[in-house]
């Protein structure tokens, strides 16, 4: 079973040309079904018009309306919830990705990955979209440890469990593959055709690199240390502590020499004072947010089961007369 996930803001032009090229596609790959999802994110043309009549006229065609545009994030993740398929696949609904690409994914799901992403190698974009993408796509590969060369890329293919494990809000929808990663799933990619836009123009401007590069640092923050954040709030506040504690150190030493009072008007004791305040203050933090995190962490959150093999009751002493 495979299911299909699209977003959709002002495409109304290309809906009608997305579906059926994705049902001329899954309906030659001999699968069990498939179910084709369309995610309407507060679109103001007649986008929500062509999906209803889509919806209604073919029985695999989904249709769900978001009261406003909340962001891809929350479309796909209203998609998601909504999926059924033991694959997921994701695309942008502007055409440009080419879903005769599908059975390429498929194939290389059948490898064993649990993830497979897009790279758009050859883009049909403004350099000023492309290089800035290039740059960031090294740095989250860098920082992440999950090497994609094409971390925005839309169209991806993933594991139903995949999905179930791994939650997104904000911008973090191009970090899936990343957080999938952090939890021990298997991530690989394939080179896809990326195709000229034909219709409208695009969603993204300068602003998408800074938001993406803010839920970097999130995703980051949350792969790391999101069990442990005392790890480093902690740290931090333990080394400023201490550089605090140095200069206070250093003053006592000045104001027990006579020739070198008085102190009060040095710039270091206002330094260390301020240093003094935030590492305490960073360190107390970092108690609040394991506490926060003790309580609220769910047995489920803290590993990723890959199979099982066997009853559940192996091992468990059993009462004599039990069967």
């Amino acid at each position: 079973m495979i299911s299909v996930v699209v977003p959709v803001r002002d495409e109304a032009e290309s809906l009608a040309t997305l579906h059926s090229e994705l049902v001329a596609v899954l309906g030659t790959q001999g699968v069990e079904g498939y179910e084709l999802i369309f995610i309407d994110d507060g679109s103001r043309d007649a986008s929500w018009r062509v999906l209803r009549s889509l919806a209604e006229n073919h029985t695999r065609t989904h249709a769900i309306r978001l009261r406003r545009n909340f962001g891809k994030a929350a479309a796909l993740t209203a998609g998601f919830e909504s999926a059924t398929g033991e694959i997921v696949f994701t695309l942008d609904g502007d055409l440009q990705d080419n879903p005769a690409e599908i059975p390429r994914f498929l194939k290389k799901l059948d490898e064993g990955y649990d993830v497979v992403s897009g790279w758009k190698r050859t883009r049909h974009d403004p350099w000023h979209k492309v290089f800035p993408s290039r740059v960031f796509n090294a740095m989250v590969s860098r920082l992440t440890g999950c090497n994609l060369h094409d971390h925005n890329c839309g169209f991806k293919a993933y594991r139903g469990e995949v999905l179930k494990e791994v939650s997104i809000y904000g911008e973090q929808h191009r970090f899936v593959p990343v957080l999938a990663h952090a939890r021990g799933f298997r991530v690989s990619e394939i080179e896809v055709n990326h195709r000229p836009r034909q219709f409208g123009a695009s969603k993204y401007g300068l602003t998408r690199f800074v938001k993406g590069f803010l839920d970097l640092l999130t995703v980051r923050f949350l792969t790391r240390f999101g069990q442990r954040p005392l790890h480093v709030l902690g740290a931090l506040g333990l080394v400023l502590f201490l550089v605090g504690g140095l200069g206070m150190v250093a003053l006592a030493l000045l104001w027990l020499n006579p020739t070198n009072r008085p102190i009060g008007d040095r710039p270091i004791l206002l330094y260390s004072i301020a240093l003094l305040m935030v590492g305490a203050q960073m360190m107390s933090l970092g108690v609040l947010a394991e506490l926060v995190t003790a309580y609220n962490i769910r047995p489920s959150e803290t590993y990723s089961v890959a199979e099982r093999a066997g009853s559940p009751e192996t091992g468990k002493t059993r009462h004599p007369d039990s069967p």
